[in-house]
C-alpha cells in the first residue's frame, strides 16, 4: 500500500532535558543547529537547510524523553481530512497555538501515548544578517561549526504494541511501512513508516520495559556519509558518549553514528538519510529474528543498549 500523501513530513520535534544548558551547548556547539527563538523553558533551535523557522524545540524538564513531534499537512484540505480522522479514532486533544512560527496545530496522541501535532500554517526561516545564503534557493548560510547536520530526518519511538501504533500511522495518517522486523512469533517489533517518497519518517520498535510513550532517538541528516566520520572525531574531542558507530545499517542502509546528548536523549547522525521510494507498489520488506541477530550490514553487532536505553529512563525490576 503507497501513502495517500497527506503528511507531507516530519516538522519539528520537542526534547526534553533535565540539563538545559548542556543540552543546548550539544545542539548549537556539537550538531552546528542555530538558535533562533528563546521562551519560558525552552529554546528553538533549527538545522541549516529545514525550511522553516525551527526544527528542534528543546524544552527543560525532571527528565529526559519526547515532547510533542510537529507533522505539516500537505495542504489545507488534508489537514482537514487527517484532523477527521484522528477524531474519528478518537485520539484528538484539540487545536492549539502553534509555536514559534508555527500556525493553529491540532494536538493528538497515538496509541502508544506519544503526542503529536498536525498543521499547515507555517514561517519561512528568515536568515538574519550573516546568515544570509549566497544560493536563494538554500534556506541558511552553512554555520560552519560542529557537525553541521543539515536537516532533521527521523524520529524513532519506543512503543509497547507497534503493530497497533504503526497501524494508526497508515489507516488514520496515512502513511505506509517500507521494512519491517518480525519475531519468530509473529511479535512485529519494528516498523519503518513513510508518508512520502522519503524511505522512512516515523519509526516505532518495541519497548522491552512495557512502557509507553517513550524515545528510542531522534536523527539528523548530513551532508554526506564523510561527515558521520568528522562527527565521531568531533563527538570525540566534545566529551560526548558515543554509543555505536560509525557503521551501517542492514534495515534501510543507513550510514549512521549514535551518541547521547547531555540530557540522555539518544541522537543519531544519519547518511545517505532515508532513500527514495519510487515504486507505487513498494513490496513491505520484513527481517527475520534469525536474520536481525546477525547485527547491521557490515557485521557489527547490535549493541545491548539498543534495546534497553530510552527517554524517559525507567526503573527494572533486579531480575529484569
Amino acid at each position: 500500500m503507497a501513502p495517500t500523501h497527506e503528511i507531507a513530513h516530519v516538522g519539528h520535534v520537542e526534547l526534553r532535558t533535565p540539563d538545559p544548558e548542556a543540552s543546548a551547548r550539544f545542539f548549537t556547539d556539537v550538531l552546528g543547529l542555530t538558535e533562533t527563538a528563546a521562551e519560558g523553558d525552552s529554546v528553538y533551535l533549527r538545522a541549516w537547510d529545514d525550511y522553516e523557522r525551527y526544527t528542534v524545540k528543546l524544552t527543560a524538564h525532571a527528565t529526559s524523553g519526547v515532547g510533542r513531534v510537529g507533522l505539516r499537512a500537505a495542504s489545507p484540505e488534508a489537514l482537514a481530512r487527517r484532523v477527521a480522522a484522528i477524531d474519528a479514532a478518537g485520539l484528538g486533544l484539540g487545536w492549539r497555538d502553534g509555536d514559534a512560527g508555527v500556525g493553529p496545530c491540532y494536538a493528538f496522541h497515538d496509541p502508544d501515548g506519544h503526542e503529536l501535532e498536525i498543521y499547515w500554517e507555517t514561517e519561512r526561516y528568515r536568515p538574519p544578517a550573516g546568515l544570509v545564503p549566497a544560493l536563494k534557493n538554500q534556506a541558511q548560510a552553512y554555520p560552519g561549526r560542529g557537525v553541521g547536520v543539515r536537516r532533521l530526518d527521523h524520529v524513532n519511538y519506543l512503543a509497547e504494541d507497534v503493530a497497533g501504533s504503526t497501524a494508526f500511522v497508515q489507516d488514520v495518517l496515512g502513511g505506509a511501512p517500507t521494512e519491517q522486523i518480525m519475531l519468530d512469533d509473529g511479535t512485529v517489533s519494528g516498523r519503518w513508516m513513510h508518508f512520502t517518497n522519503k524511505s522512512y519518517d516515523l519509526v516505532y520498535t518495541r519497548d522491552w520495559t512495557g512502557s509507553r510513550g517513550r524515545l528510542h532517538h531522534v536523527a539528523f541528516a548530513t551532508d554526506t556519509r564523510e561527515d558521520i566520520l568528522r562527527a565521531a572525531d568531533i563527538c570525540l574531542d566534545k566529551g560526548v558518549f558515543i554509543e555505536t558507530g560509525p557503521h551501517k545499517h542492514a534495515i534501510q542502509q543507513t550510514f549512521f553514528l549514535y551518541v547521547y546528548e547531555p540530557g540522555g536523549n539518544r541522537v543519531e547522525l544519519c547518511n545517505p538519510c532515508a532513500r527514495l521510494i519510487l515504486a507505487p507498489d513498494w513490496n513491505l520488506i520484513t527481517w527475520t529474528e534469525a536474520e536481525r541477530a546477525k547485527g547491521q550490514a557490515w557485521g557489527l553487532k547490535t549493541i545491548e543498549s539498543f534495546h534497553t536505553h530510552g527517554t524517559p529512563p525507567v526503573e527494572l525490576p533486579a531480575d529484569g
